[in-house]
């Protein structure tokens, strides 16, 4: 294992610049995964770090040392494609050895790793087989073995389930989640897939555009997301945003939603915010009002969708001229177009900057 620092990286393809300035620490062992939609640069960073692609500036330091000059074999890093990668003319067995046997091991210590390697992922059986012979699965397990078995310092993992279905990926996220205890990596894993980066991350990278919009923990990600693109990429489904303005009457402070529709600031003052801002809550946090009320203000909107999920509802619902996603038990709401009154926990209010999308502290 090693550590991997990246700094003021940047890649640009002539005129065309799509990372700017990356700078991350990982820590010997930890699991930090890129998230961000397609076209954000993480696969760039990937490869710049495994060497597939030459850095245009900024300095790839791994376990301390600078490899910016170095060759991909020189770098001491594995790599687990999309497409596993596999040599469809080779067994199991070959696929998985081959990178011992270009570093010229012996055929006794080539079949004792391989074979821990396969106990390790529960591909024994598979051995002798082919490639055109296994399961999707199957094939990314051969393709992580291969990455395993030359104990590198530093795992880099490229969309590595996306090619799965559903059903699958949320077995082979489990296996990697298993994998981990087993096996002690400092691993780089790049994906589009919000809920793989929440459920496999110590730390997650939101990338847009080139660009760091946060680095935190899933926990840190998911409850205080530090931009609205954040809020509005992490989560299913994402933060609710509504278009707000800061009001003031008597010295106490809301927030006006549309006409008529007023929320009490909760436990701040608005001195120094702007005026125009985005409030956000999560769909979890919107509640049916009750009839007695309990001192919440009451949201009157109208339901516009409703998708039945078994153990809750995702609600559509129309409020003051926008939309917002509510997730609510089974069918306390019946059908399109009934009247629906909602009540939002205040204390679980996000506020944001409208012109910079940037969120407001806290008091």
């Amino acid at each position: 294992m090693a550590t991997l620092e990246l700094r003021e990286l940047r890649k640009a393809f002539g005129p065309l610049e799509v990372v700017h300035g990356i700078d991350l620490e990982v820590a010997d062992g930890e699991f930090v995964v890129l998230v961000g939609p397609s076209g954000c640069g993480k696969s760039t960073i990937l490869r710049m770090i495994a060497g597939l692609e030459d850095a245009t500036s900024g300095d790839i330091r791994i376990g301390g040392k600078l490899v910016n000059e170095r060759e991909p074999k020189d770098r001491d890093v594995a790599m687990v494609f999309q497409d596993y990668a596999l040599y469809p003319h080779l067994t199991v067995f070959k696929n998985i050895a081959i990178a011992l046997e270009y570093r010229g091991a012996g055929k006794a210590e080539i079949r004792q790793k391989v074979e821990d390697t396969a106990r390790l992922l529960d591909i024994a059986e598979l051995l002798d087989r082919l490639p055109r012979h296994l399961s999707g699965g199957q094939r990314q397990r051969v393709a992580m073995g291969r990455a395993i078995v030359r104990n590198p310092q530093l795992f880099l993992f490229d969309e590595p389930l996306s090619n799965l279905d559903a059903k699958l990926r949320v077995q082979m996220r489990t296996e990697i989640r298993r994998l981990r205890e087993r096996v002690a990596t400092t691993g780089i894993y790049v994906t589009h897939d919000q809920v793989e980066a929440m459920t496999l991350a110590d730390r997650i990278v939101v990338l847009d555009r080139g660009r760091i919009e946060q680095i935190g923990t899933p926990d840190e990600i998911y409850e205080t997301p530090a931009t609205t693109f954040v809020a509005g990429f992490i989560g299913a489904p994402p933060m609710n945003l509504l278009s707000a303005r800061l009001e003031s009457l008597g010295g106490t402070w809301s927030v006006a939603i549309g006409d008529g529709l007023r929320l009490p600031l909760p436990m701040r003052s608005g001195d120094g915010m702007p005026a125009d801002l985005w409030c956000g809550f999560r769909p979890e946090d919107v509640r049916i009002a009750t009839p007695a009320g309990d001192g919440a203000p009451v949201l009157p909107g109208t339901a516009l969708a409703i998708e039945p999920l078994g153990p809750e509802a995702l609600v559509t619902v129309g409020l003051a001229g926008q939309e917002i996603a509510c997730r609510l038990p089974p069918r306390v709401v019946r059908a399109r177009g009934d009247a629906v009154h909602l009540a939002i926990d205040l204390a679980r209010l996000h506020f944001f900057d409208r012109a910079t999308g940037r969120r407001l502290p806290a008091d």
